[in-house]
């Protein structure tokens, strides 16, 4: 928990599965809408705080669930928050209430990005692409370089079971939801480029928990009837080494003005939210 909480610290100066259309349960005009997750639902660094929102969450007006809401006319209730874990979800976090509660009997549609901060997915990438001569420099602050963290068996598991209990939460909540995981966008490239060097072991690593965590995503909400929308695989030609990139690394020297390092950048976010208006079929 050590790294997740200096990874919310880097996000919080940052912040000063199949798609396919839905036939049943689209969410109409003014319906309840629900968005929860992590700092890779909530867009870290993309933008303002929202307004009246708590600070260190870095919940922005440009994050995928905003953009979608103002699309579709949906009513959002958004409790997104960098650093989330499952259990933020489920239960409350030090003055945050779980983000779960504001699910209720009214609530049409749910969407859900989570599960990377249980398993060190960022502070992996940082980790793994920080070079220690040089420490991590994030809007012009100098910070010492992650420790590599593996997870292991225990922690995948851990997700899954998590997971599983976010669908049933919002089932017992909400009846009539449409739930809808969406999974983290792709970040480890093909090829190396400025802003993500790795070594070859320590990329392999990263690639490995960003796959694993969509495939435990998927065997979840096909397991339990909830719908995925794929933006692992939307993403993998818009890596931060691409042209048009739906995410950033981290540059050297990085002033942290497209968004939080290893992160959706907007129109990461913009890409999103229109994939999702489309599975909606809207």
């Amino acid at each position: 928990m050590g790294e997740v909480r200096r990874i919310s610290s880097v996000l919080a100066l940052l912040a000063v599965g199949a798609c396919t259309t839905i036939q049943q349960g689209v969410p109409q005009r003014g319906s309840h809408y629900v968005a929860m997750g992590s700092s890779f639902a909530a867009g870290a660094g993309i933008g303002p705080t929202k307004p009246g929102t708590p600070e260190r969450c870095g919940r922005t007006p440009n994050n995928y669930a905003t953009l979608l809401a103002q699309r579709l006319g949906l009513d959002l209730d958004d409790q997104t928050c960098g650093g989330a874990t499952t259990a933020h979800i489920l239960g409350p976090w030090n003055e945050l209430p779980a983000q779960i509660e504001a699910v209720t009997p009214e609530t049409r549609l749910v969407t859900v990005t989570i599960g990377g901060n249980d398993l060190n997915y960022v502070g992996t990438l940082l980790a793994a692409t920080c070079k220690p001569e040089a420490g991590l420099v994030i809007g012009g602050r100098k910070l010492a370089c992650f420790k590599l963290a593996v997870p292991d068996a225990d922690a995948y598991s851990r997700v899954e079971g998590g997971l599983r209990n976010v669908v049933q939460g919002v089932r017992e909540r909400a009846p009539d939801a449409t739930i809808v995981f969406v999974q983290y966008v792709t970040l480890v490239p093909e090829d190396s480029c400025d802003s993500a060097h790795f070594a070859p072991e320590k990329k392999a690593l990263a690639s490995t928990i960003g796959k694993r965590l969509a495939e435990i995503t998927v065997k979840v909400a096909n397991e339990t009837g909830a719908k995925v929308l794929a933006a692992d695989k939307l993403s993998r030609n818009h890596t931060t080494c691409d042209a048009e990139p739906w995410s950033i690394g981290l540059p050297p020297d990085y002033d942290g003005k497209g968004g939080a390092p290893w992160h959706p950048t907007a129109a990461g976010h913009a890409a999103i939210a229109e994939e999702l208006a489309t599975m909606l079929g809207r």
